[in-house]
């Protein structure tokens, strides 16, 4: 008889960060998860983790709205079909517009359990190239440059090979201008606006062309890609388009405009990973660079982050961190930074599981929905 689904346990979990978090839409202290479970009728168990936010200020998604749509449109839809396929698993969901992190988990979820079926990891399906990834690291915005210097003397320490700054109107030249005096020209660095800034404010962003950055992400508004062209002509410094790259199509039509020269693709808001697969294998046709960006993810998340920055066309070191960049103790075994480096794991799907007594310690509800 074939396996199927048999039903989708929607978990959410509560995880303090080491340290606030501070980006251009506000600050973070703690992560109000969801995971999805995915059980087959043979009892294996997919996970996955909804990288939406407690609210929709990185984009439209938060994490009651994605539980929500979850539970009373996206999980029924998968009624028709029992079946353990991630591809028919976006093609139950293609009628519903948006929600592309709802979405993604219930995507990955599936996925991760085809594969532990099937006895393949994630990177072997996706086409990893490689069977370890260079690790970067995202540094918040801080009350003083001082401050900023520490935290980032700290993570030069660790091994990152890469440094990525938030930026802010007021917090952009100086703070730039101080980590790249302290650490050299040789670091790896790049600035992140999570779309603070407007056309208006060209010449303050080609201030930082002095810098030798590798690129400049998302500095203007997500629905703006003919500004984002403009602006691009107008810098010597890169564009990296986030927010505003949803699809594969998007992609397509960001390289097509000039708009960027760089992209972050992060699975879960394009609508998982086979979504950014075809980013990937878009934008490497054109020869434009991609690297995985972070959501401050779980291990559950991390896994298949790791295993997706590890395709050829991933040449730009992404922010898949170490797990005690964001947590004290991670809800799976934890990532451990080696070398700048972090293993694609090699087990079957994600390759790793929550660790049942931190996940119970740190869950605060679980709904059952059969199908």
């Amino acid at each position: 008889m074939k396996t199927t689904i048999s039903g989708v346990e929607l978990r959410r979990i509560a995880m303090p960060l080491v340290a606030p978090f501070r980006t251009s839409f506000g600050v973070e202290t703690s992560r109000d998860v969801l995971l999805v479970r995915v059980v087959t009728s043979d009892g294996t168990e997919g996970w996955a983790e909804c990288a939406a936010m407690s609210e929709p200020r990185y984009c439209s998604e938060y994490v009651d709205g994605a539980q929500d749509v979850l539970r009373r449109f996206l999980v029924p839809a998968l009624a028709k079909d029992h079946r353990v396929d991630a591809a028919a698993v976006g093609r139950a969901l293609e009628p519903f517009t948006g929600h592309h992190m709802a979405k993604s988990v219930l995507e990955t979820a599936v996925l991760d359990a085809q594969l532990q079926l099937s006895g393949e990891s994630f990177g072997s399906y996706l086409g990893a190239a490689r069977d370890r990834v260079p690790c970067g690291v995202s540094v918040g915005i801080m009350d003083s440059i001082p401050e900023l210097l520490d935290a980032v003397d700290g993570y030069v320490a660790e091994g990152y090979v890469r440094i990525k700054l938030k930026i802010e109107p007021g917090w952009d030249v100086e703070p730039v201008r101080a980590v790249r005096e302290r650490f050299g020209d040789d670091l790896l660095l790049q600035v992140d606006a999570n779309a603070a800034y407007t056309l208006v404010d060209a010449q303050q962003l080609a201030k930082l062309d002095d810098f030798g950055l590798i690129l400049i992400e998302q500095p203007l508004a997500n629905d703006d890609m003919v500004q984002h062209a403009q602006l691009a002509k107008l810098l010597s410094t890169p564009i990296c388009l986030d927010e505003s790259i949803e699809s594969a199509a998007d992609a397509a039509a960001a390289i097509s405009l000039g708009a960027c020269s760089v992209i972050n693709v992060k699975p879960a808001r394009v609508g998982g990973y086979l979504e950014a697969r075809r980013i990937h294998d878009i934008a490497r046709a054109h020869g434009v660079p991609v690297w995985c960006g972070g959501m401050l993810e779980t291990g559950i998340g991390r896994a298949a982050n790791v295993a997706l920055a590890a395709l050829p066309g991933f040449t730009l070191p992404g922010d898949t961190s170490g797990s005690h960049r964001y947590f004290a103790t991670d809800i799976t075994e934890p990532y451990v930074l080696a070398d700048g480096h972090l293993d694609v794991p090699a087990g079957p799907g994600l390759g790793i599981k929550p660790l049942p007594d931190v996940l119970k310690e740190v869950t605060t509800s679980a709904e059952w929905i059969a199908l």
